[in-house]
Order: C-alpha cells, then sequence, then structure tokens
C-alpha cells in the first residue's frame, strides 16, 4: 500500500511499515482506538484531499464541488440515521473540534457548563483547567457518588444546576465505565434553562449498534462525538442535533466559518463509508460483541482481586486501581504491557493522589480486538496475561513468553480489511 512512498521517502516508508506491523503483531486495548476498514483508509487518502470546499452542500465559496457536495451529504444523511437526528454536522476536524464548536453556538463568554469531573471519568474539553475553554467559560463540576459502584450523584448535580444556572448540562466521558441516567440529566437541564449536551465521543458505536440508549431518546438537544473509537471510521468529529433547525444553524456558523476553514473533504469520504459500515445488520453483533468480551475481561479482573473503578463496566472500556492492587504505577503497568505487545493508556482514578504522567490507573477497552473477530475466550486469556505480566514484571523470562503467546494470538487474529458482506 506504501511503494509510492517507498520510493520517494524512504524515512516515512519505514515508520509506516513499522507502524503496520506493530498493529498486526501486538493487541490494541486503548479503548480510543480502533482499527478501520479498508475502504475507509482508501477514501481518506483519496483525490478528495486536493479540493477545497468551504461552506456547506449547496453553499460553498468555490466552485467545482459536484462531487463533494454529494459526498458530504450522503455522510450527513447517514449520519442522522445511525442516530435519529434531525441535523448532522460532518465538518469537525475532531472531537474536541465538536465540543469548542457546539460550545460556541451556544455560549457567550463567562457563561457556565455543567460537566463531568476529570478524575471521576470526564474529558479535557469538558472544562480542565488546563484547556483554553476553561479562560472563555466558567466550569463546574459533578462526579460520582459511589466510585465502586460507578453511581452519579444526581442530588449534587442538581445542586449546584440549581446554584450555577449552567447554560449546558453535558453529560459524557472519557474514562467512565457505566451508562449515565440521560432522563435525569434532561429533567435538571429543563428546571434551569440549559441545554442538554451528550458528549457520546467514546460510546457512539454503542448507540449506532443499539445496546446503549440513544440521549436523544431521553429529550437531549445535541450530541457531539468522535467518528472513530467504537463508532470504527476515520479520526475525525460529529456534531448531531435532535430537532431544533435553529441550533442546527448555529453549530453551522460555529464551526464554519466560526472555528475551522475548509473541511477535509477527504476525511468526510471517509466517515460517509464508515457510517454505511454502521448501518449494516452486523455492525449491531459488533456492538453488542464488545461488551460481552468487556465483561469477559472484568471478570477475570475481580477473580484476581483487582480494583475496578465504579466496579466494573457496562460498556467498552475499564479503568482499574493497578497501585492500590499491585503496587504498580499506571505509567510503569503502561510500559511493561508496552513490552509484551498489549497497548493500552496509564490514566488517573477517581480523585487519585499521584500525578497525572504517573497515575494510579490504567485504561483498556475492547472495540480494537472485538474488531479483529476476540470473543469473550480470547478476552479473558488477554486479561490473565496482562495480571501475570504485571505481577511477574521483574522477570524477563515470563515477559519473554507472554510476548510470544501474544504475537502468536494477534497473528491467529489478523486485522480484517472489510467489515462488510
Amino acid at each position: 500500500m506504501y511503494d509510492s512512498i517507498g520510493k520517494q521517502d524512504k524515512e516515512v516508508s519505514d515508520a509506516l511499515a513499522g507502524e503496520e506491523a506493530r498493529e498486526a503483531n501486538g493487541l490494541e486495548l486503548i479503548p480510543s482506538e480502533n482499527y478501520v476498514s479498508l475502504a475507509v483508509r482508501e477514501a481518506q487518502g483519496s483525490i478528495l484531499t486536493n479540493k477545497y470546499a468551504e461552506g456547506y452542500p449547496g453553499k460553498r465559496y468555490y466552485g467545482g464541488q459536484e462531487f463533494t457536495d454529494a459526498v458530504e451529504t450522503l455522510a450527513i444523511e447517514r449520519a442522522k440515521k445511525l442516530f435519529n437526528a434531525g441535523f448532522a454536522n460532518v465538518q469537525p476536524h475532531s472531537g474536541a473540534n465538536a465540543n469548542m464548536a457546539m460550545y460556541m453556538a451556544l455560549l457567550e463568554p463567562g457563561d457556565t457548563v455543567l460537566g463531568m469531573d476529570l478524575s471521576h471519568g470526564g474529558h479535557l474539553t469538558h472544562g480542565h483547567p488546563v484547556t483554553y475553554l476553561a479562560k472563555i467559560f466558567n466550569f463546574v463540576r459533578y462526579k460520582m457518588k459511589d466510585v465502586e459502584t460507578g453511581e452519579i450523584d444526581y442530588e449534587e448535580m442538581r445542586r449546584v444546576a440549581l446554584e450555577h444556572k449552567p447554560k449546558i448540562i453535558l453529560a459524557g466521558f472519557s474514562a467512565y465505565s457505566r451508562e449515565l441516567d440521560y432522563e435525569k440529566f434532561v429533567a435538571i437541564a429543563r428546571e434551569v434553562g440549559a441545554y442538554a449536551v451528550a458528549d457520546i465521543a467514546h460510546i457512539a458505536g454503542l448507540i449506532a449498534g443499539g445496546v446503549h440508549k440513544n440521549p436523544f431518546d431521553a429529550g437531549f438537544d445535541i450530541m457531539t462525538s468522535t467518528t472513530h473509537k467504537t463508532l470504527r471510521g476515520p479520526r475525525g468529529g460529529l456534531i448531531l442535533v435532535r430537532e431544533s433547525e435553529e441550533l442546527a444553524k448555529k453549530i453551522d456558523k460555529a464551526v464554519f466559518p466560526g472555528l475551522q476553514g475548509g473541511p477535509l473533504m477527504q476525511v468526510i469520504a471517509a466517515k460517509a463509508v464508515a457510517f454505511g459500515e454502521a448501518l449494516q445488520p452486523s455492525f449491531k453483533t459488533y456492538a453488542a460483541q464488545i461488551l460481552k468480551n468487556a465483561k469477559a475481561m472484568e471478570e477475570v479482573f475481580r477473580a484476581r482481586g483487582i480494583r475496578m473503578l465504579a466496579g466494573g463496566t457496562s460498556n467498552h472500556l475499564i479503568l482499574a486501581d493497578v497501585f492500590g492492587s499491585l503496587g504498580v504505577s499506571g505509567k510503569e503497568a503502561e510500559s511493561i504491557l508496552d513490552s509484551v505487545g498489549i497497548t493500552l493508556n496509564k490514566n488517573v482514578i477517581a480523585d487519585d493522589s499521584r500525578k497525572p504522567m504517573d497515575p494510579s490507573g490504567i485504561r483498556f477497552g475492547t472495540p480494537a480486538i472485538t474488531t479483529r473477530g476476540f470473543k469473550e475466550a480470547e478476552c479473558a486469556r488477554v486479561a490473565e496475561l496482562m495480571l501475570n505480566a504485571l505481577e511477574g514484571r521483574g522477570d524477563a523470562e515470563k515477559l519473554g513468553a507472554i510476548r510470544a503467546e501474544i504475537t502468536a494470538l494477534a497473528q491467529k487474529f489478523p486485522i480484517p480489511e472489510s467489515f462488510t458482506p
């Protein structure tokens, strides 16, 4: 696939070949990563990369838009169908951009947003102090009521909402392993006159596959998302509006010209392909298997006495306290597992006493290995090997044997090129 690059630029070609071998011979457990089909990769590397297309279908600033309009319209209509949305904007370059555009559309500088605390599972774009967003808007937080069960403190959420009168109440997360009670979010939002917004970046594929509830069914106004992760598309963003044409127009203006210039039409083409894949019946089977596989890994961790935040998982990811359970930091655990061919990420746990770059936890999930065809038995074995590696971290011979087993398992389940019949 890299013949032209190999002839022209060996250094880049070597890096791409190395990454291809790494992915093929190891296991990807980062819950925000996945493998895309060859069709998605071809679309993302297509001739549309040549074309500027500022504006929207039928309302472009440059000529020559017949085929860009066709591709973007396909992506919009497929996204609407997937999520039962009235309107969709497929132009955001990332999930962060999607959230930024949503804030710009709904808020004035100084307005308040109520979102999940980062250490309890939230995302940087939900108002972490290190982001520029936190200099523009006022963010207040809600947390879990019980970190051992994952129960959200909805009473405290309501109290904070009544006190601070946020313009947006944001449901969403990057490291939370349970489902949210969307009806309670909407009830509180309506009581204080706020917009109910769901950031579904991590669970978009679970919603599209029908194994998680759709926030629109509970009355949410807007959903933002990435298009990769469980949705298994190219890296990019997406904004969905349930029914308000007025909100949709505000979102469109915030994305362009408010935040971005020319859309990445080659990525939008790849989004259209991925949305088409997610509309196939086989995607529902895939989404259901993600949950089964995560449960299989949870059972191993519980049997081995490893503390899991929220007590386990109801979605695609697990957040484990390896420092408290095994005396190994998240940073060290990430490094050890990387050495045996298992890729995941270090992660803070609720109210972590350790620093974010060397936290107490690890975060891992099943979207990518499920794409490769793993079922419960294989996922349980991977969980066992993870813990064997962490417990035997000083034993080079044991780690070598684990690395060999992981490689053999990866080669038994090659990354598929197609997801549709």
